[in-house]
C-alpha cells in the first residue's frame, strides 16, 4: 500500500515503535486463525487462550477476566503509579453463517463469523502490545499502558459492564478504540470529536387478548391489527414526542403472530431496536416507548407486556483524546490519512468505558482502495483488508508515546 510523501511523514524519523515485518506478517497470520475460529459472547476461550499464550512468550503476565474469557494486560513498571492508557479490543463473533465461498481462511464453525471485525481489532491490540513491550524492554515507554481483550461486544448490554466490574479501569486514565468501518479505505482512518455512535436497546413486545374466529372480530381483540398498529404507529408517535435532532427511531425486526388464516390468534409478539443519538433522550426513551405501545394497545383492548432492554449508551470522544488520535495517526502516516467521519447508528459498548474515564474510538479503514462495493459489517461476506492491521497498530504505539510524553510533560 502506498503511503503519503515523506513530507507528511515527520513522525516516522522521531517516533521509535515501527511494525518489524516478522511480526506484520505473525498478526496478519493471528488474525485469519481466530477469523477461522469465531467464538460467541462469554464463549471466547480459544481465542482468550491464544492471546494469552502469545502475550506469556513475549514475558507479560496476562489476566483473564472474572468472566472466564477475555484479559489484560499490563506493560510498564509495576511501581509506576502514573494513570495507564488503556488499548481496548473486543473479541468476540456474531451468530451468523460465513458465506465467503473463495476465502482460504473462512470460518470453520457453522453459523458463527468474525463478520464484524472484532478478530482484526483484536490483531492491533496484541500487535501495539507486543510492540510497546519491547519499548519497554528499551527503556523508551514514558508510561505504562494496558491492554484490555474484552468478550461480549455483541452481547447486549455488552461484556464492558462486566469488564469493568472485573476491575480492568483500575488505574486506566485514558482509553482507546478503533471499529473498522468497510466505507473508509485501508491506510485511513476517521475521527469525530463528541458522539461517534449511538445508543441502542432492544424490545420485545407481546399483546394477548381473547381470539376468535375471523368471520367476528367484533367479538375478539383483534391482535393481528393491534400488533400491526403497534408495529407501524409506535415509531411516529415516539419520533413525534422527541426533538428530531435526538435520532430516535424504533425499528422492528420481527413480529409473528396466529397460525391459520381464518383463526384470530390470541397471542402476538414483536421485537426490534431503539436507537438515539444523545444520552439524555437515551435515558427517556423506556419511558416513551412504554406509553406509546400502551396507547395503541389499549385501542384494540390488548393487554400489552413490555420487555425494554437496556443496551449501550451513544460512545461520546472526549476531544482531547481525539486529538491524542489525531496527533499519533499524523505522526505515522500524515494528516491527509485521517477524514472526518459521521456518527453511526450503530451501537457500541466502548461506551460504557467512557461513563468513567475519558477516551475515544476512530474508524479504522478496511475497505481495499478502489474496490467499489465494500462488504458491510453483520454480513456473512464481510472481509477486511488486513494492511488495516498494520495501520492499527502504528495508531496505538504512537498513541501511547505521545499519551505519556505529554503527560509526562503536564505532571499528569
Amino acid at each position: 500500500m502506498s503511503r503519503e510523501s515523506e513530507a507528511d511523514l515527520p513522525g516516522e524519523a522521531v517516533l521509535p515503535g515501527a511494525l518489524p515485518e516478522a511480526l506484520r506478517a505473525e498478526l496478519v497470520a493471528f488474525r485469519r486463525d481466530l477469523h477461522m475460529h469465531p467464538e460467541l459472547g462469554n464463549h471466547e476461550f480459544r481465542t482468550t487462550a491464544a492471546l494469552k499464550a502469545r502475550l506469556e512468550l513475549a514475558g507479560l503476565e496476562p489476566r483473564v477476566l472474572d468472566t472466564g474469557t477475555g484479559l489484560i494486560c499490563d506493560i510498564g513498571d509495576r511501581d509506576d503509579v502514573r494513570p495507564m492508557l488503556a488499548l481496548r479490543a473486543d473479541i468476540d463473533a456474531l451468530p451468523i453463517p460465513d458465506t465467503k465461498t473463495e476465502c482460504a481462511y473462512r470460518s470453520t464453525v457453522p453459523d458463527r463469523a468474525h463478520a464484524c471485525g472484532h478478530d482484526v481489532h483484536t490483531s492491533v491490540v496484541l500487535g501495539a502490545g507486543l510492540v510497546l513491550a519491547e519499548l519497554h524492554r528499551e527503556g523508551r515507554l514514558p508510561r505504562p499502558v494496558r491492554l484490555i481483550f474484552q468478550p461480549a461486544e455483541e452481547v447486549l448490554p455488552g461484556g464492558a459492564p462486566d469488564a469493568i466490574e472485573s476491575g480492568v479501569l483500575e488505574g486506566v486514565g485514558r482509553i482507546i478504540g478503533v471499529h473498522c468501518d468497510p466505507k473508509v479505505d485501508a491506510g485511513r482512518i476517521g475521527l469525530r470529536h463528541g458522539a461517534i455512535t449511538s445508543a441502542c436497546d432492544r424490545l420485545e413486545v407481546a399483546l394477548d387478548g381473547a381470539g376468535g374466529h375471523t368471520a367476528r372480530p367484533h367479538l375478539t381483540t383483534d391482535l393481528v391489527t393491534a400488533a400491526a398498529r403497534v408495529a407501524t404507529d409506535v415509531p411516529g408517535l415516539v419520533a413525534r414526542r422527541t426533538d428530531a435532532r435526538s435520532g430516535l427511531a424504533v425499528t422492528w425486526g420481527r413480529i409473528e403472530s396466529g397460525h391459520a388464516c381464518n383463526v384470530i390468534p390470541n397471542h402476538a409478539e414483536l421485537s426490534g431496536t431503539v436507537r438515539c443519538l444523545d444520552l439524555a433522550t437515551w435515558r427517556a426513551a423506556p419511558d416513551l416507548v412504554h406509553a406509546a405501545i400502551d396507547e395503541i394497545a389499549n385501542m384494540y383492548r390488548a393487554k400489552s407486556e413490555i420487555n425494554y432492554i437496556r443496551g449501550v449508551p451513544p460512545v461520546v470522544n472526549d476531544p482531547v483524546v481525539t486529538d491524542l488520535l489525531r496527533d499519533a495517526m499524523t505522526a505515522r502516516r500524515g494528516v491527509h490519512s485521517i477524514e472526518d467521519t459521521e456518527q453511526s447508528l450503530g451501537g457500541e459498548d466502548f461506551s460504557w468505558y467512557l461513563e468513567h474515564v475519558p477516551g475515544a474510538m476512530a474508524r479504522l479503514g478496511v475497505r481495499t482502495p478502489g474496490e467499489r462495493a465494500p462488504r458491510d459489517l453483520h454480513q456473512g461476506d464481510f472481509d477486511a483488508d488486513e494492511s488495516a492491521i498494520t495501520v492499527g497498530v502504528e495508531l496505538f504505539t504512537a498513541a501511547a508515546l505521545l499519551d505519556g510524553a505529554s503527560r509526562s510533560d503536564a505532571g499528569a
